[in-house]
């Protein structure tokens, strides 16, 4: 798309609306939901529009269609495949992958020995490793990765009907700042992280020790203080799924582990990520007997939705990035903060990549505020889709509220941004 339409105030003024009305649609799609019920005869209708994961793919098709209008069906379709999809892409596979019953099995028996050796009630200890180990273990698997084996373990302990809906989002609020926070002990796993290590040059050990130290303090506080409210509610044993389904071979968890692997050291590569997963795929229909229904619904959904927040963020430079570039350090943390809550925080640390002329300090706070405020909505960071997607239905109406998200969220976003401002 040429740079000068793109720096028209009618385009400018058209993209800003719909993605605003996309904001809107997103922090309102419970409501949806709650009508669909109401009505039946339109249910299905109003179903579609209730997913949080169609939101911005649908608006961002109706900016192209705006743009073919406006500028003309090639400048639509040439601005459609400027945009970078290797995100999308990626969180896709490394879901499904990540989501498979070998996988699983593996971490969860891993888990259950390390809760079994310790002297406290083994629901508590999984809750807690599944609110705070697996979150740092995105820093090696990627947080996409982390999100998803963290949302299926959790969601028969919390994330049920039985369980009051205010701890539900209290824990979903938990799950997801500490993803936010926990890959940013290496320069690859986190998106908002991984937009800026290759310009400003930082490596995993300079993250380790400028920023994963001290969020994996807030992880463990955090998770520590979730799992304490939980106490009463994680009181009962917890069934172990491969104590009632029959057992996974070794070799064919170790395999599923080595496709997860391979898809995470190519994910910048999408050609050779996607081409491992048809061999995946191709696995799984080998050894079918293994294994459960693979998440491929819920995992293209949320490939939809960044898709979509990927074209529809393209046409917010013009107001993003001069409030990046024109403040102060400190002042920066709570705005970056503020505005990854609607615009996505690899999106925003992207456009501070591209600034000129940014000092050490607002560097550290720009990325600080992003990864802290990475959990206060379901579009804040990139894998909290994925995990809205797998937890949604033990909420009610199916739906998980903004205002709850947001409510639920505040605590740890909190405590992660203290961390960060005076450690």
């Amino acid at each position: 798309m040429p740079g000068d339409l793109l720096d028209t105030p009618l385009m400018q003024g058209l993209g800003a609306a719909l993605f605003g009305i996309a904001l809107a649609h997103t922090f309102g799609a419970k409501v949806f939901e709650v009508l669909a019920h109401r009505h039946p005869r339109h249910a299905g209708l109003l179903h579609l529009l209730g997913e949080v994961e169609v939101v911005f793919g649908f608006w961002a098709f109706v900016l192209i269609a705006v743009m073919a209008a406006v500028a003309g069906g090639q400048t639509a379709i040439n601005y459609a495949e400027s945009r970078q999809y290797t995100e999308p892409l990626f969180v896709f596979v490394v879901m499904v992958v990540a989501a498979s019953k070998p996988v699983l099995e593996a971490v969860r028996q891993l888990l259950e020995r390390v809760a079994r050796t310790l002297p406290l009630p083994t629901p508590l200890v999984l809750a807690w490793l599944g609110l705070a180990a697996v979150p740092l273990l995105g820093s090696l698997i990627t947080e996409p990765a982390a999100m998803t084996l963290a949302a299926l373990m959790l969601r028969p302990q919390i994330f049920h009907q039985a369980t009051p809906e205010r701890l539900k989002y209290a824990a979903l609020g938990v799950l997801f700042v500490n993803v936010s926070i926990g890959g940013t002990l290496t320069a690859y796993a986190a998106p908002p992280v991984l937009m800026v290590a290759g310009v400003w040059q930082w490596d995993t050990a300079f993250m380790a020790s400028t920023f994963g130290w001290k969020a994996a303090l807030a992880v463990l506080v955090n998770a520590t203080a979730m799992v304490f409210f939980l106490r009463k509610q994680l009181a009962a044993p917890v069934a172990s799924a491969a104590a009632q389904t029959p057992g996974v071979p070794w070799i064919v968890s170790a395999i599923h582990l080595l496709f997860l692997a391979g898809v995470v050291v190519l994910s910048h590569h999408p050609v050779l990520f996607v081409g491992l997963f048809l061999l995946f795929l191709g696995f799984t229909q080998a050894y079918a007997r293994f294994q459960s229904p693979l998440i491929l619904k819920e995992a293209l959904l949320v490939g939809f939705f960044l898709a979509g927040l990927v074209v529809l963020g393209g046409l917010q430079r013009w107001w993003l990035q001069p409030m990046v570039s024109d403040l102060s350090p400190n002042l920066l943390f709570f705005c970056s903060m503020a505005l990854t809550a609607i615009t996505d925080n690899a999106a925003l640390t992207y456009l501070g990549s591209l600034t000129q002329g940014l000092s050490d300090a607002s560097k550290y706070m720009l990325v600080a505020g992003a990864v802290a405020g990475g959990g206060l909505t379901v579009i804040a960071n990139a894998p909290n889709p994925a995990g809205a997607a797998l937890l949604r239905s033990g909420f009610e109406d199916n739906a998980i509220g903004a205002g709850g998200l947001l409510v639920g969220a505040l605590l740890p976003t909190a405590l992660a941004a203290l961390f960060f401002l005076i450690l």
